[in-house]
């Protein structure tokens, strides 16, 4: 995909769970519907990045997830709908899927850090193992807030990140597009430095103004076809 520096680009995440039922069909009906969907997954391409997680055995209503971003909707919509056309398809619920874009972030203007994503409209994703998802609100009282009270919690608040650098963060925004108004992915080799983090974080006053950060995902990066294998 060519960078298009200064356009916003779609970003998704959609999580699912296989029906047990699948596991009871003939073998060979099985392996052939894995290759099938394996190959309607495809890699990605000119028109999105495509990466995929599995969380098998890491979280009970769900089995994997895609992360897809793009340019326009209708590249997401084109995948989805050329994997609904699979026999596994027919097995598989999405009881979790968060859409949002990418903004450059009013608070980090005067920040540089290699983990900080807030100043670029282009993710560059899925170069480490594990990856941590969840959507976020705010309270209506921050937004009453200043700019100048908010940008000193904010600060606070990413001067904690920059001490976990191993710990990379690509925050997407949903106003308007989703139930959500972010969503957050934290990027690492390291989840004990994830964790460690998000507990540094509970001890800033930004975190006062948390209205929901839940459901959160522990995902691990894995290839379509090792998903699919440990599913089946």
């Amino acid at each position: 995909m060519d960078l298009q520096q200064n356009k916003r680009q779609y970003v998704h995440f959609s999580f699912h769970r296989l029906d047990p039922a699948f596991r009871r069909l003939p073998r060979a009906d099985k392996d052939e519907a894995l290759r099938e969907y394996a190959d309607a997954m495809g890699t990605g391409g000119d028109d999105k990045m495509l990466f995929t997680y599995s969380l098998v055995g890491l979280r009970a209503e769900v089995d994997f997830m895609m992360w897809r971003i793009a340019y326009d909707t209708d590249a997401l919509q084109a995948h989805t709908a050329r994997l609904n056309h699979t026999m596994l398809a027919g097995y598989l619920t999405s009881p979790y899927a968060f859409l949002s874009q990418t903004k450059h972030s009013v608070y980090v203007d005067k920040h540089e850090h290699p983990g900080q994503e807030g100043r670029r409209l282009s993710l560059n994703p899925g170069t480490r193992k594990y990856l941590f998802i969840y959507p976020f609100l705010k309270t209506r009282p921050w937004y009453l807030l200043s700019k100048e009270e908010r940008q000193k919690a904010m600060d606070v608040h990413i001067a904690v990140g920059h001490r976990f650098p191993s710990v990379k963060l690509n925050t997407t925004y949903s106003f308007g597009l989703d139930d959500q108004e972010f969503v957050v992915a934290f990027e690492t080799n390291e989840p004990g430095d994830f964790l460690d983090l998000v507990m540094a974080l509970r001890e800033t006053e930004s975190s006062l103004f948390t209205l929901r950060d839940t459901p959160i995902f522990t995902c691990v990066r894995q290839d379509i076809g090792d998903i699919l294998a440990s599913l089946a």
